[in-house]
């Protein structure tokens, strides 16, 4: 499966990505804030290619001039995400390398997967969260139209042994529908932020 937007491709990961998974992953800016520690060598990437970005909506973001992964969207679905055990609720979760950041991407590319959630997966209901001072995936679900659900002080993140603030955004598909335009963008000011 490859779902195309008007700058990006979202494809399956192979290991010949490794290497631009690693270049991005390493970066302490980008893997802590979203609760995983940076990647330490190439063979932690490929690691992650085979046992972690393995499900069945997960998609490497790439600019389409050049199909180089720069970064990961994924819907969770049941079994994958401790968000919900319903078949049609999932998790999103989404990174991107910090070159990347500003231009407009995540938005452009989770709106993309939301999409398929609603439209051909059947989901009624996507939920997204995000760690306490993380506000640029904070912004990023603004825009998308996620509506606050609730905050746990005590958050387990598991991979950087450590007990976080966390908050949890939700959005139906009825909520969807409405903050999209009938020309389907996404019906918000200054995407291009984040």
């Amino acid at each position: 499966m490859i779902l195309e937007t008007e700058r990006l491709i979202l494809r399956k990961w192979t290991q010949d990505d490794a290497e631009s998974l690693f270049t991005y992953a390493k970066n302490p800016k980008v893997g802590p804030i979203a609760g995983w520690p940076p990647h330490k060598d190439i063979e932690s990437s490929k690691y992650v290619i085979d046992n972690v970005f393995t499900g069945a909506e997960c998609y490497a973001i790439c600019e389409k001039e050049n199909n180089v992964a720069i970064g990961a969207v994924e819907l969770k679905l049941n079994g994958h995400t401790d968000m919900t055990d319903r078949d049609d609720e999932c998790e999103l979760g989404y990174w991107l390398g910090e070159p990347f950041w500003g231009r407009g991407y995540m938005p452009e590319a989770a709106y993309a997967l939301m999409k398929r959630g609603f439209e051909t997966l059947e989901m009624t209901t996507i939920w997204c969260g995000y760690y306490d001072g993380n506000k640029k995936s904070k912004r990023v679900q603004e825009k998308l139209g996620f509506i606050y659900h609730h905050t746990c002080d005590e958050v387990p993140v598991p991979l950087l042994n450590e007990i976080r603030v966390g908050h949890t955004n939700v959005i139906t598909k009825e909520q969807w529908k409405s903050h999209t335009q009938p020309d389907g963008k996404i019906h918000v000011a200054n995407i291009e932020e984040v």
